[in-house]
Formats: C-alpha cells, structure tokens, sequence
C-alpha cells in the first residue's frame, strides 16, 4: 500500500510540475495571443477589451490558480481559436474528445503491431544458430532503428499508397463514419510508428533471452530431462520477458509523442495536429490541456508497468 501511495503522490507532484511548466511556456516565449487572435481586426480598443474577457490583465499567479481550479473542478475551458458559432468558442474538451479517438486508435493498433510481431521475431532470432540469419536479423533491425518514423511514413504513402494504390494517401475515414473502413486506414501510420520499435524490441528480448539462455536453472531443468521447448517458452521466455515488458512501457510512451508527427503525414486529425496548429496560434487552452494529457498518458503506463512487473515476478517487492 506505502508503495502504490508513494506512486500516486509522485503522479500527482509530476502533473503539477508540468502544467506550471506549460503554463509559464507561454508568458515566456515572444508572441501575442491578443494579436494572433484579433489578426488585422486588431485595435488598441478591442485589444484592451479582449484581454480582459480573457482574464490576461490579471497576474500570472492569480490565472493559473483560476484554471488549475476550473479543470479540477472538469472545466477544461474555452478554445482561443475554434468556435462553436460566431459568439460561441468551442470548449475544449469537445474540441479534444473529438480528435482523442483518433490518437488512442493510432497508439492501440501500432502496440498490437509491436507486440504480435516483436516477441516472435525476438523468440526466432534467439532460437537461430544460423550465422547469416542472425547478420541479416541484425543488419536489418539497426537499420530500422535509425530510420524516423515519420520517413517510414512518405516510405509507406509512396509505397502501398501511390505505387500499389492499397489506400489513397490523405484519404481519411472518420470512424463516425465507417469504423472499418477508419482502421484499414490507420494501419499504415500505425506500420510506420510500429517498425522501428519492433526492430528495437526483437533485438532487446532476443539479447534478453541470449543472457537467460546461460543462467544456472537453465542447466538445472536440463538435467532434470525438460526438452529444449519447455526450456525456452516455459522457463527463459517468462523471465528474459520481464524487462522487455519495462521496455514496452518507455515504448507506449514514445508511440503518444511520436505519432504526433505521423499524423501530420497521413493528414489523421488526431491530438497531433490538434497541438502543432494550437502551438503556432497561441492557443494556450488547448496547449496546456494537450501537454497534461500526454504527461498523464505516461505516468500512467509507468505506474501500469509497474504493477504487471511484480505480477510477472512475485519474488519483487517494492519498498
């Protein structure tokens, strides 16, 4: 229980840490939101009116008080940006909850990718006593490794798009629409997130398992006449699988951070594009809301990883 509370505690302090971060991001940086905002409509008049229906004449103190209150209070506030009419502002958690879908399909289907090829490919490579098999397992996942995602992702559009006409880039299929027709697209981005990290997990389960392959109770259940089979999936596999799955953990992470710039390949309207284009215009609502989902996302996945650690391995404790 000490060690779930002091996890909770840290989540708590580390959000915090965060939103005063992102909330200072912008008193900082040069730009006026007032002026993004009003463009050439802009007068001295309107400008002095709009920032205070905003609230930006009070101290920087006093409005991030206000809206860390609003938000725990479920109030995300008001977009600067997006409307709703013409004297509506759209709220941003309808503006988000309508792009979140996306980002969260994205991030599902690229892990299941990692997943279900990774852990086999880690399995057969570590298995393989073939000299060229494992040059050419290991030229091709370094390889992978140091391709960008998002180069995977003008690979992939010239490829299956242009070349084999397997989707039409730019083509997307809202899920409102036709759920089906949505996840045939999201493959693709999600292929081009998921290749580089499957290069990296197969590698790192494969060394994994190479160093449990020369532990004592390796030599221990062969003496005691287990096959070479139940040797691997029944006893290595299980442990070298323990910091592979610590390693899945840091990979989630990295899939919500990095399919932001995928979206933008494959023109998704997901959260990605939702922070480029609210970081370029000053939209300091939608900004902060963003950064604290993403942070959320993963603390969270950490805490998760965790938990499934010690249920992997009983004899962990946590202090």
């Amino acid at each position: 229980m000490r060690y779930f509370l002091k996890k909770i505690f840290t989540l708590i302090m580390t959000l915090f840490i965060v939103s005063v971060a992102a909330f200072l991001a912008f008193q900082i940086i040069p730009g006026d939101v007032v002026g993004s905002i009003l463009g050439t409509e802009a007068t001295p008049e309107r400008e002095a009116q709009l920032r205070e229906e905003l609230g930006l004449n009070d101290p920087p103190v006093v409005r991030y008080v206000n809206w860390m209150t609003d938000v725990l209070k479920g109030d995300l506030g008001e977009s600067y940006r997006y409307s709703k009419s013409m004297n509506e502002m759209m709220p941003v958690d309808e503006l988000i909850g309508d792009k979140l879908p996306v980002t969260l399909w994205l991030a599902a289907l690229s892990l299941v990718i990692i997943v279900v090829v990774s852990i086999p490919l880690g399995v057969f490579w570590a298995k393989s006593r073939n000299r060229f098999v494992d040059a050419f397992m290991s030229v091709l996942t370094q390889t992978t490794m140091a391709v960008p995602a998002f180069f995977l992702g003008i690979l992939v559009t010239y490829l299956f798009g242009m070349v084999f006409k397997w989707f039409v880039p730019g083509g997307y299929v809202s899920y409102e629409e036709d759920f089906g027709g949505f996840l045939k697209y999201l493959i693709f981005p999600a292929v081009s997130i998921a290749m580089p990290k499957i290069a990296m997990t197969a590698r790192f389960l494969r060394n994994s398992m190479l160093t449990e392959m020369h532990s004592d109770y390796v030599r221990t259940a062969r003496s005691k006449g287990c096959t070479d089979r139940q040797i691997m999936y029944g006893h290595v596999l299980r442990n070298a699988l323990m910091p592979v799955v610590t390693f899945l953990g840091m990979i989630i992470a990295e899939i919500v951070a990095g399919s932001i710039v995928v979206e933008q390949v494959f023109g998704l309207p997901g959260i990605g594009r939702l922070l480029i284009s609210s970081i370029s215009t000053r939209d300091l609502p939608v900004v902060q809301i963003l950064v604290m989902y993403i942070t959320a996302v993963v603390i969270i996945v950490y805490f998760l990883v965790d938990i499934l650690y010690r249920v992997i391995d009983p004899r962990i404790s946590h202090k």
